[in-house]
């Protein structure tokens, strides 16, 4: 199982990349918003979309599961630690 990473923020700022393991409702005011969008395309393969954060179209890959992993791990390399805009 992997590790959980929230990043706090100066002005006090959580982000994370969703998890069930975290109840977010013990934290206070949440705002959830998505990260991408992970789709079929036409010819049956997956695709990440990242646009929500910035980000490019990922694949495109065989399974949705290699699409969604290929999200988590783009949104932990690019998004999670960027400064807000």
């Amino acid at each position: 199982m992997s590790a959980i990473e929230l990043v706090v923020t100066a002005n006090g700022e959580t982000r994370m990349v969703f998890d069930d393991r975290v109840d977010l409702r013990s934290m206070g005011c949440i705002s959830i918003r998505r990260g991408s969008h992970v789709e079929p395309t036409s010819g049956g393969q997956w695709t990440s979309d990242l646009s929500p954060v910035a980000g490019p179209t990922l694949g495109p890959f065989d399974k949705r599961s290699e699409a969604l992993a290929a999200e988590v791990t783009w949104l932990h390399r690019n998004w999670l630690v960027r400064s807000p805009e």
